[in-house]
């Protein structure tokens, strides 16, 4: 018998040539940290200062992009990104256009957070000059 993850599987998307994405089944399961300084592994951050304020919100999303886009087991998911802060991110993740593909195919939270974004300002926009008129 074969065990196979529940927490996470790779996609037929890639995150760059010859490595494939890594999705969650479940963003209940990403628990990580969302406050204070992380250290990441070398295998997913190579430079020698690995250290990430998570408390700075550029240097967050600057974490959450690294990590999804490198993450080669289930457990650099679950001990790097939490869900409820990754849904709230998501608009704002600057990512590979098959790691994007992968993570709301197998997340549709995560697609309608970006389709709510980017609807925000125009929205915001018309109710602006609906009331200048």
């Amino acid at each position: 018998m074969t065990a196979t993850s529940t927490v996470a599987a790779q996609t037929p998307y890639q995150a760059r040539p010859g490595r494939a994405v890594l999705v969650t089944g479940d963003l209940a399961e990403l628990r990580g940290p969302v406050s204070g300084t992380v250290e990441l592994p070398l295998w997913l951050f190579w430079y020698p200062d690995r250290t990430f304020d998570l408390d700075d919100p550029a240097t967050l999303r600057w974490m959450y992009q690294t990590v999804l886009r490198e993450a080669s087991r289930p457990e650099d998911l679950t001990t790097f990104v939490n869900g409820d802060t990754l849904v709230a991110l998501w608009p704002d993740l600057f990512l590979p256009r098959g790691v994007r593909q992968a993570w709301e195919d197998r997340h549709p939270v995560l697609h309608a957070a970006a389709a709510a974004a980017a609807s925000a300002p125009a929205a915001s926009t018309t109710a602006a000059s609906t009331t200048a008129a």
